[in-house]
């Protein structure tokens, strides 16, 4: 799946790195907690989050995301988005909740970070 294909079912606003969308992701992880997402991302990861901080470019960067999904409609500040820009990592922005977002995500195909096989998938 691309970035703009997760764009469209969000329904989501391009903050920045509109040029990016066209990345493929391969899986996402819907996190509120930065140090979950350095220790479960996998490449071509898509982050999820309510966090609205300079510490979710930060761990995007050093995990090597694709992109990162703002959502419940919040809206990180101008720094923010200067060092996302600077660093090439698109930002999204979707008024659906975490839990909807991840969902309708999972729905159309875009799989978890997780090795498991759940229950859904037996």
């Amino acid at each position: 799946m691309k970035l703009i294909d997760v764009q469209k079912i969000l329904r989501a606003e391009v903050l920045c790195g509109g040029e990016y969308l066209t990345r493929d992701v391969e899986v996402a992880c819907g996190a509120d907690l930065m140090s979950d997402v350095l220790a479960f991302t996998k490449e071509k990861a898509l982050l999820l989050t309510g966090l609205t901080n300079i510490q979710v470019i930060r761990t995007a960067e050093m995990s090597d995301l694709v992109g990162i999904v703002f959502v419940r409609g919040k809206r990180p500040g101008p720094e923010v988005l200067q060092l996302a820009a600077a660093k090439g990592i698109p930002l999204l922005l979707s008024d659906y909740p975490m839990y909807e977002s991840c969902g309708i995500l999972y729905r159309v195909g875009l799989k978890g970070c997780s090795e498991k096989v759940t229950a859904c998938e037996v």
